[in-house]
């Protein structure tokens, strides 16, 4: 394809999703293929002969298209927000089409240089001290993996240079709330730390770690010879978007010498509000933290923050300085290759520079209070109808839900709940997504889709309630 081909046919491309954004809508929302669909559309061999792209074009309405769950859809309330804004994607198309390469500095500098910007506006829009550096990691499971590398290597004396984990004497513990992300369970195996030396500590009423819990875990720990690493804080845990108090974690993290890493993947974009700073108060007191710009902010997947207070932990651990990408100027510039695991990086800042701009801190911040004003009138609705029970509290943009049928209780009750989940989302009129709580299930409602209105909130408490009452009648039948 020469460029001439491609401007003809990136028109139809932009064409293309610029109609599929404006009739996502009339689409179901859950895609309502069946396992191997798909694949048994596609030739099993690769095609001998070149193609036209107007076929790959027609096969993406004909056989992909079918096959996607439309997370950019209007009632789409399943897991969290995962947001491309069209300002983003166009910064993402941009990135792609330069196809440049962030080995080093000097082998892009814009690409450098405007991610320290961007990451630099985000610092100042969620009101992180100046001291506190960014970097764009793919995702928050990759951003808590290199916050443990760091905080291993800090514990040990920088054991990597040695003889690595193998060579210390005691092993090294993390703790994380019972609500942590299934990620940090991920990046503490990869790390090296073992399951066994991960801490799951107590949490409140509000589903919030303890620090009191967590102190007696750390305590206990140096007792029995082990030594206490790191501790993962979260703001906005992914079931019920509960927020451990930071303040108190910081300084029980403070006073056993560990490094502190607080999740905030969705809920460190609401920061952005003054009103929602309160949620994680003494985040000043974290080494690192992570929030990912492509969930509730907008920004086009994959675009994850990763923020760490001192720097110096992070490039000793991740350096890398071979002859063939080492230049003249590496003493005055920064080489986002020693702020991550992989060598090379995409020009992912392009996307949230574009988002930044297009919308303004303003803009995000009036879609931002949009949704939470319309997580708050469901979660309203919801409470003030019986036998409906709201579950947690509803600090941010997700309810968590149940319908509670008198006579109706344990694994009936989860059969019940599970089985009207499945009818919204088999109708295509909504997307949701069920969850354990206290060991039953429930239905996270979750609010923050771009296109999101609250005639579409007004929408989904309607389909759950026709679903919870025909899923209680057929039962009764039965």
């Amino acid at each position: 394809m020469d460029h001439e081909e491609f401007r003809r046919q990136g028109h139809l491309v932009v064409d293309w999703i610029a109609d599929y954004r404006a009739r996502v809508a009339d689409l179901p929302v859950m895609s309502p293929v069946e396992p191997g669909a798909v694949r048994a559309q596609l030739p099993p061999t690769p095609p001998e002969q070149p193609e036209a792209f107007a076929a790959v074009l027609a096969d993406l309405d004909r056989i992909v298209l079918p096959g996607l769950s439309h997370w950019q859809h209007p009632r789409f309330f399943g897991f969290f927000p995962a947001n491309g804004s069209l300002a983003s994607v166009l910064g993402d198309v941009l990135s792609t089409g330069l196809g440049a390469l962030g080995l080093s500095w000097q082998s892009s500098p814009a690409l450098t240089e405007v991610e320290e910007v961007v990451t630099d506006w985000v610092r100042q829009m969620v009101a992180l001290p100046e001291e506190f550096s960014g970097v764009i990691q793919d995702t928050a499971s990759t951003s808590t993996l290199v916050a443990l590398l760091c905080a291993r290597e800090r514990a040990s004396g920088y054991s990597l240079a040695r003889g690595g984990l193998q060579g210390e004497g005691a092993p090294l513990v993390v703790y994380a709330s019972a609500h942590a992300h299934s990620s940090v369970d991920k990046a503490a195996l990869l790390a090296g730390f073992g399951r066994d030396n991960l801490r799951r500590v107590a949490t409140d009423a509000r589903h919030a770690m303890r620090p009191d819990a967590l102190a007696e875990a750390i305590a206990a720990d140096l007792a029995a010879g082990r030594r206490p690493c790191a501790v993962v804080a979260t703001t906005g845990t992914t079931t019920t978007t509960a927020l451990d108090p930071i303040a108190d974690i910081a300084a029980v993290a403070r006073q056993a010498g560990v490094w502190l890493h607080v999740d905030a993947a969705m809920a460190g974009s609401a920061m952005i509000l003054p009103e929602c700073r309160w949620m994680w108060q003494g985040i000043e007191g974290a080494d690192s933290l992570v929030l990912n710009a492509h969930k509730w902010l907008g920004a086009a997947f994959d675009c994850s923050l990763y923020y760490v207070r001192d720097p110096e932990h992070l490039v000793r651990v991740m350096s890398t300085n071979p002859s063939y990408l080492q230049s003249a100027v590496d003493s005055r510039v920064k080489n986002l290759r020693d702020w991550g695991i992989p060598l090379g990086r995409r020009f992912r800042a392009l996307k949230l520079w574009c988002l930044i701009r297009e919308a303004g801190v303003a803009g995000l911040q009036a879609r931002l209070r949009r949704d939470l004003a319309n997580a708050a009138w469901l979660a309203a609705e919801v409470a003030a109808t019986e036998p409906w029970r709201v579950l947690a509290p509803v600090p941010l943009q997700t309810v968590c839900v149940r319908h509670e049928p008198a006579g109706l209780a344990g694994e009936a009750l989860d059969r019940h709940t599970l089985a009207w989940v499945d009818r919204v989302n088999r109708s295509g009129d909504a997307y949701v997504t069920p969850a354990m709580l206290g060991g039953r299930w429930m239905v996270r409602l979750s609010v923050g889709a771009i296109p999101t209105e609250r005639e579409h909130v007004a929408d989904l408490w309607r389909v759950i309630q026709d679903a919870a009452a025909q899923t209680a009648e057929g039962r009764g039948r039965a």
